[in-house]
């Protein structure tokens, strides 16, 4: 019974292994052509914004008409709940304002490819938060970092690494806990996190309403939105 059991499971990992090669494969010839129907190329400035409660990474890109909604992919997992990442081993993905540079660029990912989000920042180090290696990646297994699926990874790898070659010095990543609207902050506002989240909250507020991406600066160990 237990071989059996294996051989199943074998067969199983082999045929997702299959599937998720052809998937991977299918999204690199379409990516051109997906991005073609909204007027954007491949090498233009990338912007990311991660919603936790949502469970969605989105991707912006900018031509010569502004910042525009390329795709939103489903997180596949992230670790912990609502809430910033403190210390290493608390298996919590972060909440912030985060900035990738090449360097940062993982090709030889065992997640399929990962880029480094850069935690901890220095509004994390001013905090004395801790840990490493806190990943968009591909995949669906996480222990503090957002795993995307190897398909998803490989969009989103492709188009912030081309920026990077393009020009972009670094690609802006806004992880937020929900959409700041005020709804979603009123049904959190006895979260103990609610005051973080109010100073994450001018950053959301300023690319929603004129589609801009904001300086944020740490002032007094605090966000703050320079515009």
């Amino acid at each position: 019974m237990l071989a059996a059991l294996l051989a199943a499971g074998a067969i199983f990992y082999l045929a997702y292994e299959r599937y998720e090669r052809h998937a991977v494969a299918e999204a690199r010839r379409t990516l051109p052509g997906r991005l073609a129907n909204q007027e954007l190329h491949i090498g233009q400035p990338v912007f990311l914004r991660i919603f936790k409660q949502e469970a969605v990474l989105e991707l912006w890109m900018r031509n010569d008409k502004g910042w525009r909604l390329f795709q939103s992919y489903p997180i596949c997992r992230f670790s912990g709940g609502l809430g910033p990442k403190l210390k290493t081993g608390d298996r919590q993905a972060p909440e912030g304002f985060y900035q990738v540079a090449a360097a940062q660029l993982n090709p030889n990912s065992r997640h399929h490819l990962s880029f480094n989000l850069g935690f901890p920042n220095a509004f994390d180090r001013a905090h004395g938060r801790t840990g490493s290696y806190l990943m968009v990646h591909g995949g669906c297994s996480s222990i503090g970092c957002y795993a995307m699926t190897d398909p998803a990874v490989d969009d989103i790898y492709r188009l912030v690494a081309a920026a990077l070659r393009n020009g972009q010095t670094r690609v802006d990543v806004h992880a937020f806990p929900f959409r700041m609207t005020p709804a979603n902050m009123a049904s959190h506002g006895r979260s103990r996190w609610i005051d973080f989240w109010r100073d994450l909250k001018p950053a959301y507020d300023l690319f929603e309403k004129g589609r801009r991406v904001p300086a944020v600066e740490l002032v007094d160990r605090r966000y703050v939105v320079k515009g």
